[in-house]
């Protein structure tokens, strides 16, 4: 992730959560403290290192340390231990929801993420997010998705040319013509993904110079089938309708990559906490 942005994101999390003044830890004037970050369930970490960084922006006297790297695996009866945090009492406690929150859903969709490519198990196929992504965390959730063992589809409408039905309708229902617009508009070190729902789509598509083609809403069997008619120079992806249930008949099915709109939409957070750190506590996953 580009430093820049973190920090600028960051700060902007902060701003819209203590706007004026933080009137619920603002009257801790010289008090100290120090916190445990812990990880409550089973998961993979990802945006441990966002602690610092946020941190850093409210106090610099606040010391973060942390124990795990992003892409760790936190396994049934490990240690939950994440980060311990010492300083200032009032920018700790004003910063834990924030950045507690980031890192639960960073977490969230690794954990998402290194499911699916377990579930899929075919290591010839990339798992792939999508731009269905939290409007404001775009560069958090696809920085997870990597964190998870995924791979990072278009970050925007700026970087690929993505073809779907309704662009196709614009020119008329010629994937030809659309392809043949978008390649004069985008310059050529842009690739062109078509979306294709049946074989003549594929095999128009595959004739207009597609780069990409993607197999829309579509079963493993189809795809197999319609993979036989796409040159190797093409790179296939397969998206729509493919849920954690599902993913697995895929395996074996040809496509370069699978994308998973789930992976960010709607995903579940995995639990943190922060606390003041127990002597007596076991320290292993209740």
């Amino acid at each position: 992730m580009n430093p820049l942005k973190v920090k600028e994101k960051i700060q902007s999390f902060l701003i819209e959560d203590i706007g004026e003044r933080d009137v619920s830890t603002g009257w801790l004037q010289n008090e100290t403290m120090t916190v445990d970050v812990l990880a409550k369930k089973p998961g993979i970490l990802a945006g441990i290192d966002l602690l610092a960084i946020g941190y850093r922006l409210l106090d610099e006297n606040i010391e973060v340390t942390t124990f795990r790297t992003d892409g760790d695996r936190l396994v049934e009866g490990g240690d939950p231990l994440l980060a311990r945090i010492k300083g200032p009492a009032a920018p700790i406690l004003s910063g834990e929801r924030v950045l507690l929150n980031l890192i639960q859903r960073m977490s969230g969709v690794a954990t998402a993420t290194g499911k699916a490519v377990a579930a899929l198990n075919d290591p010839s196929i990339r798992i792939c997010d999508t731009r269905k992504t939290t409007p404001g965390l775009r560069m958090f959730e696809k920085y997870a998705v990597r964190c998870g063992g995924g791979a990072n589809h278009r970050y925007g409408l700026y970087d690929a040319v993505m073809i779907k039905d309704n662009h196709i309708d614009a020119c008329g229902g010629s994937i030809h013509a659309a392809v043949e617009k978008a390649k004069a508009s985008a310059g050529p070190l842009v690739k062109i993904e078509v979306e294709a729902r049946d074989e003549q789509e594929v095999s128009d598509a595959v004739s207009a110079g597609a780069d990409v083609i993607m197999f829309d809403n579509s079963d493993p069997a189809a795809i197999r089938k319609w993979q036989s008619l796409v040159p190797r120079s093409i790179t296939t992806e397969a998206s729509g309708g493919i849920t954690a249930n599902t993913i697995s008949d895929y395996r074996g099915c040809g496509v370069d990559f699978i994308s998973l709109g789930y992976l960010t939409h709607s995903v579940q957070a995995l639990d943190l906490n922060m606390n003041h750190p127990k002597e007596e506590a076991s320290h292993v996953f209740a």
